[in-house]
């Protein structure tokens, strides 16, 4: 949880979002159905600007802009088997660049190449402080807190490159939002993914078989992460193809609901 402004006006930064408004762009307090702008951004001594917007007036974007999203696999012994492996040894990750990620609302992209994407659902903590080799008891301090993420993949080509930065990577293919919520434990969170009203994947974070502070400290040791930094915790099974026409929502228990639009390349261009 972070907390802002004096002693006489000390208010509970739960929720952090981050909005247009007139074409400027930024970070807020959720309140309700408002949102009080905040001036700089959520790390370190947080001030509120005093202008406050009914939420329904601002855009609602991505709420964090990383450097870098890395994402952990098969971290779900369900979605293990279903892909027809085990659980790693030890935590299995790649890399997402920043161009992938999106914001609610914002259209998934289906590219040409590719005939076959999927969602996945996924807890995706945010990095609050730059960090190195972080202790497992210590991860709560470099932890800002948690957003939901889709981490969409082409799945065609994750089977024919043999690696999986291309059915990773495409632009759009990974939605985070709608805000990161700071004031819960991430440990057993109901999470859900829908489409079009159908469940898809229904699961709770509990049974992670890493859970976050395992991920964060042994990523710690990998490699720094910096303030803003995106890791995606896995996905349950139930992974599914996503079509143009779709809208697919994320919705984790503590956060709230991540929908986006599915559409063809050739509607974008």
């Amino acid at each position: 949880m972070r907390s802002f402004g004096d002693a006489a006006t000390r208010l509970l930064l739960v929720l952090i979002a981050r909005v247009s408004h007139h074409d400027e762009v930024s970070f807020a307090a959720v309140n309700g159905d408002r949102v009080d702008l905040i001036d700089t951004h959520p790390f370190g001594e947080v001030q509120l600007t005093g202008e406050s917007h009914p939420l329904e007036s601002v855009r609602v974007l991505a709420p964090i802009l990383p450097s870098k999203v890395i994402a952990v696999g098969k971290n779900y012994a369900d979605h293990a088997t279903e892909m027809g492996g085990e659980v790693p040894a030890e935590p299995m990750i790649f890399l997402k660049p920043s161009t992938s990620v999106i914001g609610p609302g914002a259209p998934i992209v289906l590219p040409t190449s590719s005939r076959h994407v999927d969602l996945e659902a996924e807890l995706a903590v945010v990095i609050g402080r730059m960090c190195r080799h972080v202790p497992i008891d210590r991860v709560g301090d470099v932890v800002l807190g948690y957003t939901c993420a889709n981490d969409v993949s082409a799945r065609d080509h994750q089977a024919s490159d043999g690696q999986w930065g291309r059915a990773k990577g495409f632009d759009t293919f990974c939605p985070l939002g709608p805000w990161i919520a700071t004031d819960i434990s991430a440990d057993d969170l109901a999470i859900t993914a829908r489409v079009d009203g159908e469940v898809r994947q229904s699961a709770r974070t509990s049974s992670m078989v890493r859970n976050v502070s395992t991920i964060v400290s042994w990523i710690s040791d990998v490699m720094t992460l910096l303030p803003g930094d995106v890791i995606l915790t896995g996905t349950p099974a139930g992974v599914s193809p996503i079509v143009a026409g779709d809208e697919v929502v994320i919705e984790i228990e503590g956060i709230g609901q991540l929908r986006n639009p599915v559409v063809a390349a050739e509607s974008v261009a």
